[in-house]
């Protein structure tokens, strides 16, 4: 920077006046060039205040330096850090080995299917290719038949299966809390439990008719007795150091059954629910093939008697796929039911 000294001051007689003193700029140091100023006719991009006010950004540029080094910073780190990307190569691995896992057994069946009919090994008259089965199937779908037989199927199943859950989760719950009432009932529910109940799907026909309300009983028997075993298990399986610390603490009856019993039953019960998820499936199709002029089990059936071979795998194919679907969503609601447990 340049410097500047002051001339030597005026001499002269006393009250006279004083001339000003002159800069003069000192040889020893060079001048320094002149700062860029910015132009009034230079276009300046608008810019936000807060940036401004930050350092991200500058009235001359756009992007400040500041921001520019951020910026190399993050790619540098990025770019450093392989680990990163092994890690996430490593998950992706491991979702794609257990997907493989769970399905390896499905697509050698599938190929099984496929290639034994054709090689001759099987006759396809009786077992189609699963290309011919899945090409009934498309068939079916189109002509509106699968999805009128599958309607049918699930307004019974469901049916049936809701009014087991609404009947035996209270009935189980209150029998095995209550020794006296399980002492009373336990003789019956030990006689009709070994009872099978497609052996009293004639009992059920004869007493309700043919129609929808035998086939909607009979699938609520069927699912009542796994509902209810395992509710009365639940409870009966309940700590007991829970019981006493709850009563230790002067809970009321009430409120001992919502905030401990029924919780630490909940597993127990969903099991039972689970399994008469099955039972709604299996019960149904048995209970389609007698008198009945719609539904999965009756597609069966009358495929069967018709010789429409392709269409009976078809319909043995959706009712496998109602029950995977079935069992998937209840295990779903076990897993929000039960978010308490630890895993």
């Amino acid at each position: 920077m340049a410097s500047f000294s002051a001339g030597a001051p005026a001499t002269g007689a006393p009250g006279a006046p004083v001339a000003p003193a002159r800069l003069v700029p000192s040889p020893s140091l060079p001048p320094e060039p002149a700062s860029p100023v910015l132009r009034e006719a230079e276009p300046v991009s608008p810019v936000s205040p807060v940036l401004w006010e930050a350092g991200l950004v500058s009235p001359v540029s756009p992007v400040s330096p500041v921001l520019r080094e951020a910026v190399a910073e993050a790619a540098r780190g990025v770019l450093a850090a392989p680990g990163a990307g092994r890690r996430l190569l490593r998950g992706s691995a491991r979702v794609v080995a257990a997907v493989g896992r769970r399905t390896v057994a499905m697509v050698v069946l599938a190929a099984l299917w496929e290639a034994l009919p054709r090689l001759g090994v099987v006759d396809p008259t009786f077992l189609t290719p699963l290309s011919g089965v899945l090409a009934a199937w498309w068939d079916l779908l189109l002509s509106g038949e699968l999805l009128d037989h599958t309607r049918a199927s699930l307004i019974r199943s469901l049916s049936g299966f809701a009014l087991a859950i609404v009947v035996a989760i209270p009935l189980g719950l209150l029998i095995g809390w209550y020794k006296p009432l399980a002492d009373l009932l336990n003789p019956v529910l030990e006689l009709f439990r070994n009872t099978a109940a497609l052996a009293l799907f004639p009992v059920f026909v004869l007493i309700l008719g043919l129609g929808e309300t035998s086939k909607i009983s009979i699938i609520l028997y069927a699912c009542s007795w796994p509902i209810l075993l395992n509710t009365i298990a639940g409870v009966k399986s309940v700590d007991p150091l829970l019981i006493k610390s709850a009563r230790s603490m002067v809970l009321p009856p009430i409120r001992l059954f919502q905030k401990v019993i029924l919780p630490a039953a909940v597993p127990t019960i969903f099991t039972g629910v689970r399994l008469a998820g099955a039972y709604s499936i299996l019960v149904l199709v048995a209970a389609e093939m007698v008198g009945a002029k719609a539904g999965l089990g009756y597609l069966i059936n009358y495929a069967q008697f018709n010789f429409r071979v392709p269409d009976m795998y078809a319909g043995i194919l959706t009712i496998s796929v109602l029950g995977l679907l079935f069992n998937q969503l209840l295990v779903r609601l076990e897993h929000r039911f039960s978010t308490w447990r630890t895993s």
